[in-house]
């Protein structure tokens, strides 16, 4: 091998194109979304480099026109599951072994795969499969997958430089080995990057990895996929093993080999995985590691001096764009009453221009949520607060699906600041808000710090310095992400690093260095040049 220490180049957060009237990108992405429409494929597990077919198949669906199939895949069961960890510790001998830098460029590679030929690919995908507009896709499926693969190889070298400290005659030095087992990458259908980045995460750092995409989006799951074999990444490395929940997920916790999760999802399911973690501790080689992030119920906080329409705006943004479907979503706000009459006029008023239809349309800013269960769990919420006399639909409640999953923007006002509304979370296109009295700030920082009990992202809004150190302190522990006059969404690796507390899960910060640390073992390794050869000590030369 050469004697040399390779730079990862300093990475630059990909530039987020356009898609304008008359752009080469626009044109490229439409001719994509014409060719898959007009194909349906069908997508094996992949095991060990190696295609598998079980014949129990699903189907993967246009949300927004659910009879149009886009694929048929194939799904794993315990057997899958059991080739998948064999190929998995039959590739971490050489993988775990590699040098550094031949697995990160890979995945350099992998970036500007997906930057370049792909890009339409995979965000035509994500657009088909997951009702996401063109730019949604594109700051997701493009750019934050993009910057996951070019960052997380800069902040993997930034981990190995950490070494500890050496004094005379003693070299101290740490090695940042890979973990012993497999990771198991549990991926939500809301986003392509997070797919992409938590399979990809551990295994930048010599691990190896099954990886169960959500049953909703593995379309796009595959075709990242398809990106990362392109990019040379070797057999078992990353075994793509789709199914139902139990069927993969209760052999895999039970493996002796389980070495970790990386989890996005509900909290439900993280909080039963972490209990057969923990039921199965003696059985495992090692404790696993458990990070995910799992949801909440983020919050829009006003000041008596903030700007109208920037709440408002924000209010839209925050909670409209993908249908409401973010972990980020803005799903509660508080505003003073002296602001509400000009805040809810800019609200309604914004909102009646949105419009909502098919993705392939690109004057439409909202397109349907992900499937007929998350329908009927959205339809449910709004339901209920039409019947409850402590809550008014100021905007949307309409429910459609009778050829995609289409739910209006629903704006609801209580007068319960407890309303189930203000403290479950949704997942979908519903906003609750509560009216506060201007002269009780600090009750309404209060009901805002403990009516949920996610923490995941929040924001507040307001002019006057002295409101806002005010608000940054009292709600210190309400969110991992947190927002001066901004909506609670849209983090950007590098820049805005992800992850909550709470019920929102383990604040690992994906985006950031300290994800990658949680997918090594250190092991310091101290060589003294001169070692002693008698064991007496000098304070014993007299009595």
């Amino acid at each position: 091998m050469a004697n040399n220490l390779i730079p990862v180049p300093k990475p630059q957060n990909e530039p987020v194109l356009s898609y304008a009237a008359g752009s080469p990108e626009k044109k490229s992405l439409k001719a994509e979304l014409n060719r898959m429409l007009r194909e349906e494929i069908e997508i094996p597990l992949v095991i060990g480099g190696k295609e598998v077919r079980t014949g129990n198949t699903a189907k993967a669906v246009c949300p927004h026109d659910h009879k149009h199939v886009l694929a048929t895949y194939h799904q794993a069961g315990p057997k899958e599951v059991e080739m998948a960890i064999a190929a998995s510790q039959e590739a971490w001998k050489e993988w775990s072994a590699m040098p550094w830098e031949h697995r990160a460029a890979i995945f350099l590679k992998a970036a500007d795969l997906l930057g370049g030929p792909m890009r339409a690919t995979t965000n035509a995908a994500t657009m088909l499969n997951q009702s996401k507009t063109a730019f949604q896709a594109e700051i997701d499926s493009a750019c934050e997958l993009i910057d996951f693969y070019r960052f997380n190889p800069y902040y993997m070298q930034f981990v190995y430089q950490q070494q500890p400290d050496s004094v005379k005659g003693i070299w101290d030095y740490a090695e940042y080995r890979a973990l012993e087992g497999f990771i198991f990458a549990v991926t939500p259908f809301n986003f392509t990057s997070i797919a992409g980045n938590l399979p990809t995460a551990p295994a930048m750092m010599g691990n190896v990895v099954l990886w169960k995409p959500a049953s909703s989006a593995v379309f796009p799951a595959y075709h990242i996929l398809k990106v990362l074999q392109a990019a040379g990444l070797p057999d078992g490395v990353i075994n793509f093993v789709p199914g139902r929940g139990g069927a993969v997920g209760d052999p895999v916790l039970a493996s002796p080999h389980f070495a970790g999760v990386h989890f996005t999802g509900s909290t439900a399911v993280f909080q039963g995985m972490w209990r057969t973690i923990g039921a199965n501790v003696a059985k495992y080689k090692g404790y696993p590691r458990i990070v995910g992030e799992t949801g909440g119920k983020d919050f829009i906080f006003a000041h008596s001096s903030a700007q109208p329409a920037s709440l408002a705006t924000a209010m839209v943004r925050g909670a409209f764009e993908f249908q409401g479907q973010k972990c980020s979503a803005a799903s509660r706000a508080y505003v003073p009453k002296s602001l509400w009459p000009e805040v809810k006029e800019q609200l309604l008023g914004q909102i009646a221009e949105i419009k909502m239809g098919s993705p392939l349309d690109f004057r439409n800013f909202m397109t349907a949520v992900i499937d007929a269960g998350a329908f009927k769990d959205h339809k449910g919420y709004i339901d209920y607060a039409k019947a409850s006399p402590e809550a008014e639909i100021l905007c949307g409640g309409g429910c459609d699906d009778s050829l995609g999953y289409f739910i209006q923007p629903t704006v609801v006002q209580t007068t319960n600041p407890k309303f189930k509304l203000m403290e479950e979370e949704i997942f979908g296109p519903v906003l609750t808000l509560y009216v506060y009295e201007d002269a009780k700030l600090d009750e309404a920082l209060d009901l805002c710090d403990t009516t949920s009990p996610y923490a995941l992202t929040g924001a507040v809004f307001g002019t006057d310095r002295r409101a806002i150190v005010k608000m940054m302190e009292r709600l210190r522990h309400a969110s991992g992400n947190f927002y001066i006059n901004d909506k609670p969404t849209g983090a950007v690796v590098s820049q805005q690093p992800f992850g909550g507390g709470r019920a929102s899960g383990t604040n690992d910060k994906a985006g950031s260095y300290l994800n990658l640390i949680r997918w090594t073992s250190m092991r310091a390794v101290k060589e003294t040049f001169v070692p002693p050869t008698h064991f007496a000590y000098p304070f014993m030369g007299e009595e």
